[in-house]
């Protein structure tokens, strides 16, 4: 009986041997690395699926549908707190691309739930067990969920925290390569417990009260018991070691609050008693201050209600007032700042006849500001429908409602323009501020803006037909005034009608222009740079040296358009429509222009190279010049398109339609002999090396170009 314990006792006094014959390195190297396991694991599991749906969205010819809104709130939820620009709108990406995306968001999730579900039933990730390390509670089993969450929820809020607070409100703000280095950095510290303070075991581990241990060693409760046996198991500082050896159990349990209540009852029952009083004083100086407020502000409201009343009477029509007199109540009524006087004034206006008048009204409204634009628009609603529902004969009655639309639009502009970018927020969405269809000479409006801050306005659904907006900006860097950030004051004129409205050298970066009417209107050298024209009508519209890199255009319609130098790199013109377009020496390099229309466009000397023309109808196009090195010309509708001189090195021309395009700068009787055209400087580099294997409808004279000019074809040159 005697001889098995002896053994046992001699296996247990060369167990803490083993670490050394099983792993070389220390506990918290092995932690340090199982930790950057588990977070590469779930960086990869998001970023493989991220890669291959941005891939297929930018390479692939697939039906595309609207971004999934579970993608949409996650990029505005990541972009907030790290003043990161935001798409706004919801744009189209390929149908398996919105798929792999919502993949790339919930696996990682997944993965972290798994892993933490397996912390809390084990004590051990996959990662931990791979590096032979394991996390227990003070009785050495696996710590649970409860611990768990504790655990990782203090392991990534206390390190992130304190480094956001030092980035956001420092100078560091918004350089993210900083930040994350500053979060790596605070991190590490955290999983070391901030060596700088002494203490041994990391943060999280004694907010959850766990331990992280060596898997390797057989290990029992007792051993927690006595902290002297626990460097083998733990990486502990001498301090903290000497401290554990010292503190007794009775000195340790003094520290703990609530047996220091128990044990000083009336001293835990004065403070309890002193919290409650300050809390109930508390409430009733805040009620007092709340009451007090409130009952001020009544006040300030009747005593503006009885000067309205006053102001009111001075202006009625049997008040006898002179003319003066009512101009100077006017003025008071705009002083006011009252909601009653705003209304009446705005209702004034409309029924006015006096042009001197209808001035102090409209000088009134624009002293009253922004706040009054609320009844200005609904009185432009009211007075737009009225003049719809008016008889065509009724012409009196219709010239009055003209009148008065005319003095509400005025009102409107005049605002706008002294308040020149205080406009966020303001909502003149479906108002009418162009000139009414028939209007007589005396009421043509036309809207007047140049060179004037109008970020964050709601234009949608708005007619500003013929509006001059001429050097103005259409988004604002925001209450953080950084550029490109989360919080942009960015207006919105989806659905709003533009037609001939003067946009020449406007900022509408990132604007909304969903299915906008722009048909004939001047965008010459205007930044639309990443601006959503998704479905806009751009037919005949000048946008020359128009930068437009990163626009989505997706089923715009450009016909007739002049974009002529204008910069359309890694634009999206995804089944846009550019018939006869004039896009001479335009920059579309990477763009994705697939199952576009270009029927009789002149796309001479553009820069395509690169960019996705797969399924693109150029029939009849003139691209005289034009680079076409690496571009995906892939079932591309070329039919008698001139391409003489257009560099189609590397070009993708997999069953695209060659029928009767012009690939050589002069057209020769096809008796002569075809190859007449000797400048071989510029003539070598059109077709050199490119595969006419699988091109259709080549004829004979194409041929015998393509293989003179060092083409491929498998069957016709040798």
């Amino acid at each position: 009986m005697t001889t098995p314990t002896v053994r046992r006792s001699g296996n247990q006094l060369r167990q803490p041997k083993q670490p050394r014959k099983t792993s070389t390195l220390s506990l918290s190297s092995r932690r340090v690395a199982a930790w950057v396991a588990e977070i590469t694991l779930c960086v990869v599991s998001g970023a493989v699926p991220f890669g291959i749906g941005g891939y297929i969205n930018t390479k692939t010819n697939i039906e595309r549908v609207p971004l999934n809104p579970v993608l949409v709130a996650a990029e505005r939820t990541v972009a907030y707190p790290l003043a990161l620009p935001i798409s706004y709108g919801t744009r189209n990406v390929a149908w398996p691309t919105n798929f792999l995306w919502t993949v790339a968001i919930l696996a990682p999730l997944s993965l972290t739930c798994w892993q933490w579900y397996l912390l809390g039933k084990t004590g051990s990730t996959i990662p931990k067990g791979w590096f032979g390390i394991k996390v227990v509670n003070q009785k050495g089993q696996p710590p649970g969920f409860g611990a768990v969450l504790l655990r990782e929820g203090s392991r990534w809020g206390v390190p992130m925290s304190v480094t956001y607070m030092l980035w956001r409100y420092t100078l560091l703000f918004p350089h993210l390569s900083i930040f994350t280095l500053l979060a790596l950095l605070m991190l590490f510290a955290e999983a070391m417990g901030f060596p700088w303070l002494r203490q041994g075991r990391s943060i999280h581990d004694r907010i959850a009260d766990t331990y992280t241990i060596d898997a390797t060693i057989p290990f029992e409760p007792s051993v927690l018991a006595n902290p002297r046996n626990l460097s083998g198991w733990m990486h502990r500082d001498e301090e903290a070691a000497i401290e554990s050896i010292v503190v007794t159990p009775q000195q340790q349990q003094k520290k703990d609050l609530w047996a220091w209540m128990r044990r000083n009852p009336s001293l835990t029952l004065l403070g309890v008693a002193l919290l409650s009083m300050a809390g109930v004083l508390t409430t009733l100086v805040g009620t007092q201050v709340y009451l007090q407020n409130r009952q001020n502000q009544k006040a300030v409201n009747q005593n503006n209600s009885k000067q309205f009343l006053a102001l009111k009477q001075q202006l009625d029509d049997n008040s006898g007032a002179t003319k003066q007199q009512r101009q100077r109540t006017i003025v008071a009524l705009g002083t006011l700042k009252d909601s009653q006087a705003t209304k009446f004034l705005v209702g004034l206006l409309g029924k006015e006849n006096d042009p001197v008048l209808l001035e102090t009204i409209q000088q009134a409204l624009v002293s009253i500001g922004p706040s009054a634009i609320s009844e200005l628009k609904h009185m432009n609603i009211l007075l737009e429908g009225e003049l719809d529902s008016t008889a065509s004969n009724a012409t009196q009655e219709k010239e009055l409602r003209q009148k008065s639309l005319y003095a509400n639009q005025q009102a409107i502009n005049k605002i706008l323009l002294v308040y020149n970018g205080k406009t966020n927020g303001i909502d003149l969405s479906r108002a009418k501020l162009s000139q009414y269809e028939g209007s007589g000479n005396n009421s043509i409006f036309s809207l007047s803006l140049d060179k004037v801050d109008l970020w964050g306005i709601d234009f949608k659904y708005a007619n500003l037909d013929r509006a001059s907006f001429s050097g103005s900006r259409f988004r604002g860097p925001g209450e953080d005034g950084r550029w490109d950030t989360y919080d942009d004051w960015i207006t919105d004129l989806s659905q709003a009608e533009l037609k001939q409205a003067n946009l020449s050298r406007a900022n509408l970066s990132r604007v909304l222009m969903v299915r906008t009417n722009l048909s004939g209107a001047n965008l010459n050298e205007a930044n639309l740079l990443a601006a959503r024209l998704v479905g806009a009508n751009l037919s005949s519209a000048r946008l020359g040296r128009a930068d437009l890199r990163g626009a989505v255009l997706e089923n715009a319609s450009l016909t007739g358009a002049d974009l002529g130098e204008a910069k359309l790199n890694d634009a999206d013109l995804y089944g846009a429509r550019l018939g006869r377009t004039i896009a001479i020496g335009t920059q579309l390099s990477n763009a994705n222009l697939i199952k576009t229309e270009w029927q009789g466009a002149d796309l001479s000397s553009a820069y395509l190279d690169r960019a996705n023309l797969s399924n693109a109808n150029l029939s009849a196009a003139r691209l005289t010049g034009a680079i076409l090195s690496s571009t995906n010309l892939s079932y591309a509708n070329l039919s008698n398109a001139d391409l003489s001189l257009a560099d189609l090195r590397g070009a993708n021309l997999t069953g695209a339609d060659f029928q009767g395009t012009i690939l050589s700068p002069a057209q020769q009787n096809p008796a002569d002999q075809f190859v007449d055209t000797p400048a071989a400087r510029t003539q070598s580099a059109v077709v050199k090396g490119v595969d006419f294997s699988q091109v259709k409808n080549l004829d004979e004279k194409q041929k015998a170009y393509i293989c003179t000019q060092g083409g491929i074809h498998n069957r016709f040159c040798p």
